[in-house]
């Protein structure tokens, strides 16, 4: 298994560099990248990419309930999707037991105020429509769009445990597809330094997220019945992708927040080489910018 996963993954991998060359001999230029209102996607990248909605939570202070409206922009590494701009619900609430924290919702197992473990679970949004493809970008990568299955989101549970200190905040988030989407799990360790400079709250991070082979497939392989219709067998496996961001948080009066964040996500081989990838694409940017009132 794991030699038929290498063979896979050098097969991918020579065929898009022998693309790229084939573009850059003939002088070819790329499509221009489109931005367009999709819908609501917010991709393992945040996932992995997108752990965005929870900073505004992280810079807020202790409130029963807070809601506001963001917008999300994310520069999908899916060949064709472009740069996706959705508008996003804000909401916080906080009681001594249970929590919710844009899409992600738990209960407090443990909390010492130095280190807490959740019972957490949270909406899993990679998903992705055939449709959001496009079509030029796919048959470059050898893949005919009408053949692909859509790549659905999914709903996650696992447990979120944080040790905070004078040295930063350290946190390790497990998760496992709960919805039998992908059969899937991942886990995030993340490393961050809150630091104030007057009312303004910044957060600098770093991490790195384990995604398992079922999750990887799913959402950056072929899946069966692709691969009955004709469409060439990738299956790469387990991925680690790491990330680097920052967070930013400025209070408008006593109710009032303005939240964002800013990371930028390194893409492993094994999904910077899958056919449902822009060709060329190692990495991937995503923004969040909002506005919340305190309750």
């Amino acid at each position: 298994m794991a030699e038929d996963r290498a063979r896979s993954r050098c097969a991918a991998a020579t065929r898009k560099r022998q693309r790229h060359l084939h573009t850059h001999l003939q002088l070819k230029l790329t499509p221009r990248e489109l931005i367009v209102m999709k819908r609501l996607s917010v991709s393992a990248f945040a996932a992995l990419t997108f752990p965005m909605l929870p900073f505004e939570a992280a810079f807020a202070e202790q409130s029963s309930l807070s809601l506001g409206l963001g917008a999300a922009i994310n520069e999908s590494p899916y060949a064709g999707a472009g740069t996706q701009v959705n508008p996003l619900p804000l909401i916080k609430y906080d009681s001594d037991s249970f929590f919710l924290h844009g899409i992600t919702g738990g209960y407090h197992l443990v909390d010492t105020g130095v280190f807490s473990l959740d019972a957490i679970v949270s909406l899993n949004m990679d998903g992705i429509d055939r449709d959001d493809f496009g079509r030029r970008e796919l048959a470059r990568n050898g893949i005919d769009r009408d053949l692909l299955e859509d790549r659905d989101n999914g709903f996650d549970a696992g447990l979120a445990a944080s040790l905070r200190g004078s040295g930063g905040q350290l946190e390790l988030v497990a998760k496992s597809d709960i919805s039998g989407t992908s059969d899937g799990y991942s886990m995030n360790l993340e490393y961050a330094y809150p630091i104030r400079w007057g009312e303004t709250r910044f957060k600098p991070h770093i991490g790195a997220t384990h995604m398992s082979a079922n999750l990887v497939d799913y959402y950056f392989g072929t899946l069966n019945k692709e691969e009955q219709r004709g469409i060439t067998r990738y299956r790469p496996g387990s991925a680690n992708v790491s990330y680097i961001g920052l967070g930013f948080s400025q209070p408008i009066g006593k109710q009032w927040e303005v939240s964002g964040n800013i990371r930028y996500t390194s893409l492993p081989d094994e999904l910077a080489d899958s056919p449902l990838v822009e060709d060329g694409t190692n990495s991937s940017t995503s923004m969040f910018i909002g506005i919340s009132r305190k309750f």
